[in-house]
């Protein structure tokens, strides 16, 4: 069970000691949008290559945007551990994950709420994580969509029945109330973002998240 805070929900302006606050994270996601794929715009290349050098944590970028294709190299030869593109963007999907592995870094493919588990029957194989968006992509603060849980449940049946190590990601809404249904779908990493960045104690936020995720894992 892993998790990785969204610092979409981190104070930009202290964004190097936000970071530091979540010790206990498995990586730090990050949420690259460009208004044209999503109606919002983040950042870009030049703050993940100015975390990169101000962290050792994993980095796991989410591309929301337009051309992929173009783009998501250059942020795995920034030194980003994993690159997730979107399913619904990419032109060339294998080739893109195929690019992003041989780059060394982890290749993920998310689908938005709309899009179904079979968008990716050819991906598997080609990637490392599958990313299942529980909110509309775009913006940070959304109510999660239990609607998302049987896509979640048919690629981990998938996943399973092909015998691969995939991730399988959850992304929105993700907090205390709804952890433990995202585990008993088949999912085992997650983005947390306000649950994490508006607590009290982010790390422990973390902590308390995973706790919940691996007593879940138990009982699935």
């Amino acid at each position: 069970m892993r998790i990785t805070p969204s610092i979409l929900n981190a104070d930009f302006a202290r964004l190097g000691e936000q970071i530091a606050r979540v010790p206990s994270a498995d990586a730090i996601h990050i949420d690259v949008m460009d208004n044209h794929f999503v109606p919002n715009l983040t950042v870009g290349l030049p703050v993940v290559q100015s975390v990169r050098a101000a962290t050792d944590q994993m980095l796991d970028i989410h591309l929301m945007i337009e051309d992929p294709d173009r783009w998501a190299a250059a942020y795995a030869q920034a030194g980003a551990e994993s690159v997730t593109f979107h399913i619904e963007a990419a032109r060339g999907p294998v080739r893109l994950a195929r690019q992003l592995r041989s780059l060394g870094a982890r290749a993920g493919v998310a689908l938005s709420p709309a899009t179904p588990a079979g968008a990716v029957d050819s991906l598997y194989g080609e990637v490392d994580v599958i990313l299942v968006m529980s909110v509309e992509p775009g913006f940070g603060a959304q109510g999660f969509l239990d609607l998302v849980l049987p896509k979640v449940r048919a690629l981990r049946k998938a996943i399973s029945s092909a015998e691969l190590d995939i991730w399988v990601q959850m992304d929105g809404g993700v907090s205390v109330e709804t952890i433990e249904r995202c585990v008993e779908a088949g999912a085992d990493t997650f983005v947390a973002g306000v649950a994490v960045f508006r607590s009290d104690d982010p790390d422990q936020m973390v902590q308390t998240l995973r706790s919940l995720a691996e007593k879940a894992a138990i009982k699935r």
